[in-house]
């Protein structure tokens, strides 16, 4: 299947999250050619500032595949994950990481980005960017925005 598909669940993930009132990111973990999880943010609804969709994406593979090695695993994710998340994307050995929109809004942010880039590139981590890149960032810009009129 193609790249596109795949981010479209992502996607429908995210507006999952966006109708809870959670930062509208969502996930999928792809191993060949089938999602085998999915997920979307749930730090407010679990009080847990772990609950993050790659994580709860990469815990939900996890106990599909029997071990936390994620090996020739795909991550769809909506957005650039953060660095808790890039940890656990490394550490779960994902091959592909695929990312809708960037998360770059000032200079700290854009450090962030290419320390995760380089950690990335050191671990193997095939990345991408840009895959239906604007209705993952319109979802999150739309999201704030309501957020800010509150």
């Amino acid at each position: 299947m193609e790249k596109s598909f795949y981010m479209k669940e992502a996607l429908k993930e995210a507006y999952k999250a966006y109708e809870k009132k959670e930062t509208p990111i969502g996930a999928v973990v792809v191993k060949d050619g089938q999602i085998i999880a999915r997920a979307h943010n749930l730090t407010e609804e679990l009080n847990d500032c772990t609950a993050h969709a790659e994580i709860l994406a990469i815990r939900q593979a996890a106990d599909k595949l029997g071990g936390w090695r994620l090996i020739d695993c795909d991550l769809y994710v909506t957005m650039e994950p953060c660095v808790m998340c890039s940890g656990a994307i490394v550490n779960s050995r994902i091959k592909k990481l695929i990312i809708g929109t960037k998360h770059i809004k000032n200079s700290y942010t854009e450090k962030q980005h290419e320390f995760k880039i380089d950690y990335y590139k050191d671990s193997n981590v095939d990345i991408s960017f840009g895959v239906l890149k604007d209705d993952c960032s319109n979802i999150l810009q739309e999201f704030f925005k309501t957020l800010r009129k509150r």
